[in-house]
């Protein structure tokens, strides 16, 4: 599984936060997808590996700019994980 943090500019409430999730649910497979427009972030969480030119277009479509995209694998964070050795 993949996290993909975007960085957005434009964002400027809820409803904005909103357009961007649901632009990048319809065009895209993902577990899950949030928006910050304080943070200015979206983070979106998916099994198959997103162009970055294609998260851009989807970006720019819903009026907003993607201004930068990072790609890391992700992995559950257990209760207890901070504790084993």
């Amino acid at each position: 599984m993949f996290q993909y943090t975007i960085g957005v500019e434009g964002m400027a409430c809820g409803m904005c936060e909103a357009h961007i999730n649901q632009a990048v649910r319809n065009a895209f497979q993902v577990k899950k997808v949030t928006s910050s427009h304080t943070r200015r972030q979206t983070v979106i969480l998916t099994e198959q590996e997103i162009p970055e030119q294609d998260l851009k277009s989807v970006v720019a479509g819903a009026g907003y700019e993607a201004v930068s995209i990072s790609r890391e694998p992700y992995g559950k964070k257990r209760l207890f994980s901070a504790f084993r050795r």
